[in-house]
């Protein structure tokens, strides 16, 4: 029955009865059940606690961001280290890093070069983050990507 309630077996109209008395509503839970099974309580107060409890679960529940950053296959060293001190602090943040070495043109032919670019990027990024996917080629694009250390 309800809360307080001891469970029994009631007609329709006193179970509505009960209920109007103690001021609640009365709930069908089960109505394939024989008898259908009803619950007095206060409606309006269980849906906001099951509203609550969504919005705690999705609030714990962790977003993950992924971060992108794009690579040429022949980036020079200083700009190298400057996207690598970007990442660094992406990884930092707690976010995913997609790193990207987009081939224009007829520069498809430098294949080795980006992936060695992609696998130098990892290196210096051992301490921050760790490979989530191996560098592997996308139509124009080799992709890489990082996720942070725990």
């Amino acid at each position: 029955m309800g809360d307080n309630l001891e469970p029994q077996i009631t007609t329709l109209r006193d179970a509505l009865a009960i209920a109007e008395k103690l001021g609640l509503d009365l709930v069908e839970i089960s109505p394939q059940a024989s008898p259908p099974v009803c619950k007095v309580m206060d409606y309006q107060k269980f849906l906001y606690e099951q509203k609550k409890k969504s919005k705690e679960i999705k609030a714990k529940s962790a977003k993950i961001i992924i971060k992108e950053i794009r690579l040429g296959p022949h980036t020079d060293d200083h700009d190298f280290e400057f996207k690598v001190n970007h990442a660094m602090k992406f990884l930092k943040e707690g976010c995913k890093v997609k790193v990207d070495v987009f081939f224009k043109g007829r520069m498809i032919v430098y294949k080795d070069q980006g992936e060695l670019i992609l696998l130098k990027f990892a290196t210096a990024l051992e301490d921050f983050g760790k490979v989530e996917s191996m560098p592997k080629l996308e139509g124009k694009r080799m992709i890489m990507i990082l996720v942070p250390k725990k």
